[in-house]
């Protein structure tokens, strides 16, 4: 198996996974539960539902490890647990997927850095504490993901890439107002890319917030100023409504299938899903795809 970003330069479109909290929430996991545990106390649990979006037809899976920091971690007094955790977490996913790829997630610490919560070296220490673990574990990428700082994304970045071996993905998550996409810190599409691929991203991205025909208008601004950049896209099942108290996703596998040859138009090289995403809106995103690897 050759690099990721060196299989998608040969221009073959990829699938990546989908939602992992709500599988969590079926298998059992409760409220105010530390969900990477379960990477130690339900590793068999975890390993199904990787697998669940390999039998799907994804050509790469996460790990349960987006909020694998020792701040994360702290919130329910693991923070000392932190390798073993995100060496479960990559082991896992790594046993489910075979002969394809571990991205292993790797989401913001809840830390501002402008605000002076945290320093620059308490951040990549963290980062690099949670990487290592990942590569012992297996792990073929990292994908540092739901990133809104580019100074908190570039130290994940820089933390992956200096102590590891592993390929590194590095994606935002944009709300559209009226001055158009920006991140919680305020970051354009265009400014969160170049602050990745200035600290040595192998693939940008967005992930969340958005389902894909928002998507598609972000991947064209992250292209247009960066026309060589690999961009991988994770993207809801539209934008959630609420409905008797409860946050749903609206749109279908179909509805999603539908839009995907538009976000590979636009530039995307890797599409999967977040938020609302199953098995079936993958399964059904990767017959979109194999139909256009085919045509093109």
């Amino acid at each position: 198996m050759g690099k990721i970003a060196e299989e998608l330069k040969k221009g073959k479109k990829m699938v990546s996974d989908g939602a992992w909290g709500t599988f969590l929430y079926q298998k059992g996991m409760k409220p105010g539960e530390c969900p990477d545990a379960w990477s130690v106390d339900r590793f068999d649990d975890v390993v199904d539902i990787a697998k669940s979006y390999i039998d799907a037809g994804a050509d790469m899976v996460e790990a349960n490890s987006f909020g694998g920091t020792c701040f994360k971690l702290e919130h329910f007094g693991l923070q000392d647990k932190v390798s073993e955790i995100n060496e479960a977490a990559a082991k896992a996913s790594r046993q489910a997927a075979g002969d394809k790829y571990v991205i292993a997630s790797v989401g913001p610490t809840g830390k501002m850095l402008m605000m002076g919560d945290v320093t620059e070296e308490e951040l990549y220490d963290a980062f690099k504490e949670q990487v290592i673990a990942l590569e012992k574990g297996g792990a073929d990428a990292v994908c540092v993901e739901t990133m809104s700082d580019a100074g908190e994304a570039a130290l994940a970045i820089k933390a992956a890439k200096e102590n590891t071996g592993l390929e590194v993905i590095a994606t935002f998550s944009f709300e559209k107002g009226k001055n158009g996409y920006r991140t919680m810190m305020g970051l354009t599409p265009e400014a969160a890319a170049e602050a990745a691929l200035d600290a040595g991203a192998d693939i940008i991205g967005t992930n969340c917030g958005n389902g894909i025909e928002r998507m598609i208008e972000i991947v064209k601004e992250m292209k247009e100023a960066y026309p060589d950049a690999l961009i991988l896209v994770h993207a809801n099942a539209g934008l959630p409504e609420n409905i008797d108290g409860q946050d749903v996703f609206p749109e279908t596998p179909e509805m999603m299938a539908g839009m995907v040859e538009g976000l590979l138009d636009a530039g995307a090289n890797v599409v999967g899903g977040c938020c609302g995403t199953t098995p079936a809106h993958i399964a059904a995103i990767k017959n979109v795809v194999n139909d256009y690897n085919t045509k093109h």
